[in-house]
């Protein structure tokens, strides 16, 4: 009995204190863990690399619109209307610009809900007390945490005004200037802010629902190309239709937006890093694939191929590969821009003669059905092996992602087919109607919008047009 006693009375004295070394360390961790989770994260720092990517970014994409899109759209209308065409274009610029800081951006990605933006950062949200509550010099907490606030602010602003001047490739040679004026100004409040909240902000519901744009595809090109439908079935059909009257201008215009296009995508990686490099790599395989296919489709069909069909397909390329830009490999990318050829070419061809409108640069065939087969394309191709915030598609185990992409493409859609459609309803009430008198759309809307002439070797008589 003795000896049991003297066994036990060892081993209790053998275990309490590994016991009790156990509970020291349990111990030692809450108290670890309590201090951790007192400590508040480190504050976002800027990365003078990415910010200088940025910045160059946002350059890149305003060439895009002025001069380039203003070019590619100025040398495909009549020679009398080329200056209101390229006017149209700084205009949308010029409004957007103002709007952006005063309203347009707080709505498009400050955190609200999941329809639309608040205010809290209208006007750049001055006057609050906290720097990292208003748009400045300091990273964003939500957005593109190695760079200012600011320069994600105005990468965007370049978005939204490439968007907008888009929509004038549909409209162009009969439209009044002062109700271009007022869409724009309606447009930039009402439409573009809440599709780009959906799919960019971070409680955007289709953000939150898993549809994919890295770069724009339904934000900007489904979007302006859906307006830009509505808009020209609203004005009807020109008087006369003439082929484009420079072509090198409409070359010059494409060539700077191909240019343009790397900031446009590779800068939508938010960074220097290995996703832009991939981003840039798609975006120039699937644009050189696109404008191939559409001058092999010239050929079959129209037996020649022409230089403006070259621009119009490196157009289609760069529409259709921007919402899969970041999320798809090179190799995919050339079915991406064979695709958008072939299909751009069809409804440009076939689609808007069927259907009897009048879009004039055909912006509909190009972007609204470019930007829907590239969103698709995207819930085909994507891989997180290229982009591990994204997700996969459908060749990659992943047929969700297909149904998610087409809630996202019929949602900008409808949405944007509607907005237009009652803010032009509105503007025909204030404005008496929305396009120009006959008499002025013959005289062309240089002279006739503006006073003023892109040639002086088709100056009329009189000494000055200003008399």
């Amino acid at each position: 009995m003795m000896r049991r006693r003297y066994h036990l009375g060892i081993s209790l004295f053998s275990v309490l204190p590994m016991l009790a070394l156990f509970a020291l360390k349990a111990m030692a961790e809450e108290v670890v863990v309590a201090v951790v989770a007192e400590v508040p994260p480190p504050p976002p720092t800027i990365d003078t690399g990415d910010n200088a990517w940025m910045m160059t970014s946002s350059a890149l994409v305003l060439a895009m619109t002025i001069p380039g899109l203003a070019l590619f759209y100025g040398g495909m209308t009549r020679a009398k209307n080329v200056g209101n065409t390229i006017w149209m274009n700084w205009i949308a610029f010029c409004i957007t610009s103002m709007m952006w800081v005063l309203w347009s951006y707080s709505l498009a990605f400050s955190p609200s809900n999941g329809f639309i933006g608040g205010l809290q950062w209208a006007v750049l949200g001055a006057g609050r007390a906290d720097p990292a509550d208003y748009v400045g010099q300091l990273p964003s907490t939500l957005y593109a945490t190695t760079i200012p606030h600011l320069t994600f602010c105005m990468f965007q602003l370049t978005f939204a005004a490439i968007t907008l001047a888009l929509v004038t490739g549909a409209i162009v040679e009969r439209l009044k200037f002062v109700s271009w004026l007022l869409f724009a100004l309606l447009w930039m409040s009402g439409c573009y802010p809440v599709i780009a909240h959906w799919v960019w902000a971070t409680d955007g519901w289709l953000y939150k629902f898993g549809a994919l744009d890295f770069a724009g595809g339904t934000v900007v090109h489904i979007q302006s190309g859906a307006a830009a439908l509505v808009f020209c079935l609203f004005l009807g059909r020109r008087k006369s239709i003439k082929p484009p009257h420079n072509v090198p201008f409409t070359m010059i215009g494409a060539a700077l937006l191909w240019f343009g296009w790397f900031g446009f995508n590779a800068g939508s990686a938010v960074a220097a890093n290995g996703l832009a490099a991939s981003a840039w790599a798609v975006t120039n395989t699937a644009t050189a694939t696109a404008a191939f296919t559409w001058n092999v489709m010239e050929w079959i069909f129209d037996r020649k191929p022409t230089l403006i069909g070259t621009c119009s397909g490196a157009v289609a390329g760069l529409v259709a590969i921007t919402p899969a830009s970041g999320f798809v490999a090179v190799m995919p990318s050339l079915a991406i821009g064979a695709g958008a050829g072939f299909l751009c070419y069809s409804c440009v061809k076939w689609m808007k003669r069927a259907l009897g409108y009048d879009d004039a640069l055909d912006v509909v065939g190009i972007h609204a059905m470019g930007g829907s087969f590239g969103a698709l394309a995207t819930g085909l191709f994507a891989s997180k092996l290229v982009n591990p915030a994204g997700d996969d598609g459908l060749f990659y185990g992943n047929p969700a992602q297909m149904l998610e992409q087409f809630v996202g493409v019929v949602c900008a859609w409808g949405y944007a087919c509607a907005c237009t459609a009652v803010l032009i309803l509105f503007i025909k009430a204030v404005t008496k109607g929305i396009r120009a008198p006959e008499a002025e759309e013959v005289a062309g809307m240089d002279i006739s919008q503006h006073r003023e002439i892109a040639y002086h070797l088709m100056e009329p008589e009189t000494n000055s047009i200003r008399s």
